[in-house]
């Protein structure tokens, strides 16, 4: 047995302090600390809330070895401008929605939604199931980031309008705010679609720069407060079936996570992505009944002949953007074929469970 000496206890006392000393220096040592930059309000229910829930289940589970700031729109970049500032190293990750891209690469589109497109379950399905996040990595590595499903607002409504619409010739002129294909299909009926970030739509409704906007749905819609102004809710949104929202990573932040910190960083968007549909049906029917009840918003459908003439613009849409690159070609050929297949099934499950749960 050692015999205890005061020459070997403070031996022992300087090594201990050492290593108590050392070990919060190699654990701050250890600590990634990333920006997160995104195209939303701050703490806007839906799109909002997911990058902050994103950020913060990535640090719980990490043991708080990656930390991650979550900056609103227009605090460190503008709401369209994600996608350079992730891939440029301005911040190591985003959330945005895809869409907001096309004008980059058209067929980013596609990963958000498009007119008459499939809705999230079958979405979801194609993504995880279908082939669709191999498309989207390799569609994405030019950018240098690397995406994930990060989010979804669930099936969108058409938009809201100063007036309402008795059929497809209303739109005329009609300067509305709508993004994606969806914008497209919108200028082919006659409007003048915009592409407003998120928090401007309530100022343009209210200054006259807009007759009508749309945005998601009414879980999120309702925090905009674009009732105020535009009070017809139009449905269905055929503009925009689908929302899922977007979180990237640049490839050079991403290439540098050990495999536990990556399967984090997945992880967290997927449980996300779940839980923020989940989340939106019960924010759509509360917000819905306070939209209808207390602020007297008018649900209205949109006339048959507009919705008919939508659906046969959003084919040519679709069609041509498939003719402008190989890429796109590939991303669309896959989604519509997917989109097929499924279609015959819904039909015999969601579709006709619903018909027949109302009789």
């Amino acid at each position: 047995m050692r015999k205890i000496t005061r020459r070997n206890l403070a031996r022992g006392g300087a090594a201990g302090l050492v290593g108590a000393i050392a070990a919060p220096a190699v654990a701050l040592a250890q600590t990634r600390r990333w920006r997160m930059v995104t195209s939303w309000p701050k703490r806007l229910p839906g799109p909002g809330l997911s990058a902050e829930r994103i950020a913060s289940r990535i640090a719980a589970l990490s043991g708080g070895r990656l930390e991650i700031t979550v900056s609103a729109a227009g605090e460190i970049v503008p709401a369209f401008e994600v996608l350079d500032a992730v891939g440029s190293g301005v911040a190591e990750m985003g959330h945005t929605a895809a869409f907001y891209w096309q004008g980059k690469e058209p067929a980013t589109a596609f990963f958000t939604t498009v007119p008459f497109g499939l809705l999230p379950n079958e979405h979801v399905a194609w993504i995880d199931a279908g082939g669709g996040q191999e498309l989207w990595d390799a569609l994405y590595a030019p950018f240098g980031v690397k995406p994930f499903m990060g989010g979804n607002t669930g099936v969108c409504m058409g938009g809201w309008f100063r007036r309402e619409l008795k059929s497809r010739d209303d739109v005329h002129g009609l300067k509305i705010r709508s993004v994606g294909l969806g914008g497209e299909v919108y200028r082919r009926l006659g409007a003048v679609a915009q592409t407003t970030s998120p928090g401007e739509i309530l100022i343009a409704l209210q200054s006259g720069m807009l007759d009508a906007a749309e945005f998601v749905g009414p879980g999120s819609d309702i925090a905009l407060g674009l009732y105020r102004y535009a009070p017809f809710y139009y449905g269905p949104g055929f503009n925009k079936p689908n929302g899922t929202g977007e979180c990237i990573v640049a490839l050079k932040a991403w290439n540098e996570l050990d495999a536990e910190l990556k399967a984090i960083v997945t992880n967290a968007c997927a449980a996300e992505a779940s839980f923020a549909l989940a989340e939106m049906e019960r924010l759509n029917i509360e917000a819905l009944q306070t939209l209808t009840t207390r602020e007297h918003a008018q649900l209205r459908s949109f006339p048959s002949d507009l919705v008919a003439a939508a659906r046969a613009i959003a084919t040519d849409v679709l069609a041509e953007l498939a003719a402008r690159s190989a890429n796109g070609r590939k991303v669309h050929d896959s989604y519509v074929a997917f989109r097929g297949k499924v279609a015959a099934w819904s039909r015999i499950s969601t579709q006709a469970v619903l018909e027949g749960r109302e009789g």
